[in-house]
């Protein structure tokens, strides 16, 4: 059989595929509510959407897959093994002469260390005081705040900031018996005044905690919320890039949400690119016990500062980082990730557009870069690993040898895009759309139902508890909680 007929099978089948996926491919293309600054991939909205060239999508009666690839390990160009391991593998041993996508997953995992060393933290607490705080929101807060300063050890710092119109500072002291006293009193006067100046909050505690990182292996803003920025720096775009200019001082940037009010996206957003936890919370008495497991995660980490470099190779065109936000600059892909703790992990998947050479070859489809600092040694810290893959001109080859567990995170992923643009038409008030984006997700779940039992069990409930859901509020909750769970989908462990 020539090369042309094995295509034109296999663009059959790939079509008989998506029509047993009905509605899948209409929202495939809807945009991602977290755009990267420089996208790593053409547009969404231009992306071609022709046969599933990456063989994710499960033919009807086809067998199940059982091959599975050896995993690859990252090495350190020193030869000395970090806290954070580094593991990948492709969605397949081979791939199509020609045009063509694969699949690519990734997993970062910290180990535990031998002996558990709580690390001493230098903290700046960012408390919203503008006046839609005014009520319980502001007290919970208040006292979630004074029960963080309680659990601080002699030998941490501490800087309070508390914002509405004005930005006020208490600088940063280390802790005693004094200061800790000092602050509890601070932290009793705050009361409400003003608008949101989110980016005064920040950049006040930016200068509070600065004079202390090179001291400090680990640093790190907390910032708390319950609306959208009216001052100062007010687009997702500019607060971004404030985070991303502390992260690169060494400033770890949590941000937690409180209320109705706040601009989910803008939290969540803020927490990806500054390597910290995200948190939706929508009784704030919850505050308290969020902060002492902030505090604890400050205090454990082994890794921070966490960046992987996706290196495009000849022949590769395109990355897609499903879920996560990336930039792109030249054959380069950088997905910063959070601080991570012992015990801790966090999963990439990316799709990969390229055009393989002749058959018989081997490709390098995707090179990966990851650096982070070692908490532990006080070092930066590198990890290299090189997906390669076989090139054949026979589509019976390519299927024969796709990955099983692979082809599972993918899928799991695909779906969880539909989860998350679910949960954006929530937002929105499209119930329809919302309903529509769910069965394309269960869809999606169920063509690897033994592998994602636990996903479908999530998108059951969801359906049910949207179905119950009338009021604005219940939609909104509603809507979080779905937004918790995509988070999780895509393998990122950094909320609450």
């Amino acid at each position: 059989m020539n090369r042309t007929t094995l295509l034109l099978s296999l663009a059959g089948l790939m079509v008989v595929g998506a029509l047993a996926l009905d509605g899948v491919a209409k929202h495939y293309n809807r945009p991602s509510s977290h755009p990267p600054t420089h996208v790593a991939t053409a547009p969404l909205a231009t992306r071609p959407t022709g046969p599933d060239q990456s063989h994710t999508v499960v033919q009807p009666g086809e067998a199940p897959i059982q091959f599975v690839l050896p995993v690859g390990v990252g090495r350190s160009p020193s030869g000395k093994a970090g806290p954070v391991e580094l593991t990948g593998k492709l969605s397949g041993a081979y791939v199509l002469t020609g045009p063509g996508e694969a699949f690519a997953w990734f997993e970062l995992s910290a180990r535990k260390p031998e002996s558990t060393q709580r690390v001493p933290v230098n903290l700046a607490l960012v408390v919203d005081r503008s006046g839609s705080m005014m009520g319980s929101k502001l007290e919970d807060a208040k006292r979630a705040a004074q029960a963080l300063v309680t659990q601080l050890r002699t030998g941490d710092r501490l800087a309070l900031v508390h914002y509405g119109s004005t930005v006020t500072t208490l600088p940063s002291v280390e802790i005693n018996e004094r200061t800790r006293a000092e602050l509890l009193q601070a932290i009793s006067r705050i009361e409400v005044d003003g608008s949101t100046n989110i980016s005064g909050g920040l950049q006040a505690a930016a200068e509070a905690v600065r004079p202390y990182t090179r001291e400090f292996r680990v640093t790190r803003a907390i910032l708390l919320s319950d609306g959208q920025p009216t001052e100062g720096i007010v687009s997702n775009t500019g607060l971004f890039s404030e985070v991303g200019k502390l992260r690169e001082l060494g400033i770890t940037v949590s941000a937690l949400g409180v209320g109705e009010g706040f601009n989910d996206a803008l939290m969540r957003g803020m927490a990806e690119r500054g390597g910290g936890f995200s948190g939706f919370v929508s009784d704030s008495a919850q505050l308290a016990s969020i902060f002492t497991r902030e505090l604890e995660q400050a205090a454990s980490t082994v890794a921070r500062n966490v960046n992987l470099v996706l290196t495009l190779p000849p022949g590769v065109s395109g990355v897609e980082v499903m879920g996560l936000p990336s930039t792109r600059e030249g054959n380069t892909v950088r997905v910063p990730l959070y601080d991570l703790t012992g015990g801790q992990s966090a999963r990439v998947v990316a799709k990969v557009t390229l055009d393989a050479p002749a058959s018989g070859t081997q490709m390098e489809v995707l090179g990966a870069d990851l650096t982070y600092v070692d908490v532990t040694a006080d070092q930066p810290t590198q990890v290299l690993l090189s997906l390669n893959a076989r090139v054949t001109d026979d589509a019976g080859t390519v299927r024969s040898n796709l990955d099983r567990d692979v082809r599972v995170h993918a899928i799991r992923a695909l779906g969880t895009q539909q989860l998350h643009a679910a949960a954006e038409e929530m937002k929105n008030g499209n119930r329809q759309g919302a309903v529509s984006l769910l069965d394309n997700a269960r869809r999606l779940f169920g063509s690897s139902a033994s592998a994602l039992a636990g996903e479908i069990a999530d998108v059951d409930a969801a359906q049910a508890a949207y179905g119950k859901a009338h009021s604005d509020s219940d939609v909104r909750r509603e809507m979080l909680d779905l937004k918790k769970k995509t988070m999780k989908s895509f393998g990122q462990n950094n909320s609450y």
